[in-house]
């Protein structure tokens, strides 16, 4: 399954960049095996719908 990071609890909107952002702190090492990863779901994925999500920001 690939990586669907517009559902997933760890993604939130950043003003001050005026984008989307993953909230889990990857060093270095971490980004570039989840950049590098082909097809492969992220191991911080957590299912969110619209409503948990929307909870979690408040």
């Amino acid at each position: 399954m690939e990586n669907d990071c517009e559902y997933c609890m760890n993604l939130y909107y950043d003003e001050e960049y005026d984008c989307m952002c993953c909230s889990v702190p990857l060093d270095e090492d971490e980004m570039y095996a989840f950049l590098t990863q082909k097809g492969k779901r992220c191991r911080y994925f957590r299912q969110g719908d619209d409503y948990t999500i929307v909870r979690k920001q408040n």
